[in-house]
């Protein structure tokens, strides 16, 4: 089949993907507003970022343990597991983007080329070669092909690109250009890997071109995830039919329970950091400072290397530190290996759940 050129010749902005449309909107607008009221943003990127990537690698069967992430020390490009190694690289990807998206307000086929480079670490860039099919998992049966030749593939991502960039093109609601881009990269299929990761960040990373998000953190690869047999079904039967309702409905329901409970998570957060900041105050006030409750927030695990390159501190000093947020409960320590660990045991419920704290860590 050959995949359409966009802007379509014809609406596929129903009524009711209009109203689903708006209370996406309203969830955005809300979860956009909270994270703005929090001073140090970048805990929620370096956190949340991790979250994402563990669930978009997750559908791609690349599955890896909170432990072993936090864990795994990528200044030192150390990981404890190879799926922990991926899910790193997909967060670097995703962080790398959104930098380059806030400079230029742009995203462009060169920032697709570099964030699946930086997924799969290599430079294959898009397909070269024909004979690429998708297949049902459990069947092997071919269930779609993507373009073979590598002049369609550069065409279709031209395309692309001038729908993604130049709003003047259609006036589709930028969440129903984000839902049809979605579908139409992950049709073009470009790369022989990392085509679902690379086009699950796109979507973020057109949220925050079109300020919708002002940092990287909407969740939808969980939704994604937790509803990929309707995922890819719609992917399948919108190409078969051309009838695109469904996809955007199914789309924009993500956004929205993604939103509102990132939202949530968020307030969870803020509400742990005000309450960790008072019990410093009161308890340990001769320690306490700002960066130290940044850096607690930044790293649900952290370690004596993580205080002493952001505080400025000793080793001595940064383990102090670290064994005495432990006496008053703040922190627990945990062996792992060589290394001390210390986990902000509120911060890691509130992200995973009481019960996905350490199993087997010697207290």
């Amino acid at each position: 089949m050959s995949l359409p050129l966009f802007p379509l010749p014809h609406d596929i902005e129903t009524k009711a993907v209009l109203k689903k449309a708006a209370r996406a909107h309203q969830a955005l607008a809300e979860l956009k507003g909270v994270v703005a009221s929090i001073p140090n943003q970048t805990i929620l990127v370096n956190t949340l970022s991790l979250q994402e990537a563990k669930d978009s690698s997750a559908i791609e069967n690349i599955v890896t343990t909170h432990d072993d992430l936090y864990r795994s020390d990528v200044a030192a490009r150390h990981f404890v597991t190879v799926a922990a190694k991926e899910v790193h690289n997909y967060a670097a990807a995703l962080r790398e983007g959104f930098e380059r998206v806030k400079q230029t307000g742009l995203l462009t086929v060169n920032d697709i080329l570099k964030i699946q480079e930086r997924i799969e670490e290599n430079r294959a860039g898009f397909r070269k070669l024909p004979g690429t099919t998708l297949k049902n998992d459990a069947t092997g049966e071919v269930v779609y092909t993507p373009p073979q030749h590598p002049n369609d593939i550069v065409a279709l991502m031209a395309n692309l690109e001038r729908f993604l960039n130049e709003p003047a093109l259609c006036d589709w609601d930028p969440l129903v250009r984000m839902a049809v881009a979605h579908h139409q990269f992950e049709s073009i299929h470009p790369f022989y890997d990392g085509n679902g990761r690379t086009g699950r960040i796109l979507n973020i990373l057109y949220l925050v071109q079109q300020d919708l998000l002002g940092s990287p953190i909407l969740y939808l690869s969980r939704f994604i995830n937790q509803n990929k047999s309707d995922y890819y079904r719609l992917l399948q039967s919108t190409r078969d039919t051309g009838a695109w309702e469904p996809w955007l409905l199914f789309m924009l329901e993500g956004i929205e329970q993604t939103a509102q409970q990132t939202t949530a998570l968020v307030k969870g957060i803020q509400v742990q950091m005000l309450s960790t900041k008072h019990r410093l105050r009161d308890e340990l006030p001769k320690i306490y400072s700002q960066d130290l409750i940044n850096n607690l927030f930044r790293h649900p695990y952290t370690k004596i290397e993580f205080l002493m390159e952001e505080l400025g501190v000793t080793r001595k000093t940064a383990s102090k530190y670290l064994e005495q947020l432990v006496a008053i409960g703040v922190l627990s320590k945990h062996k792992l290996g060589k290394d001390n660990y210390y986990l902000n045991t509120a911060l890691f419920d509130l992200l995973h759940g009481a019960g996905s704290r350490l199993s087997g860590a010697s207290t």
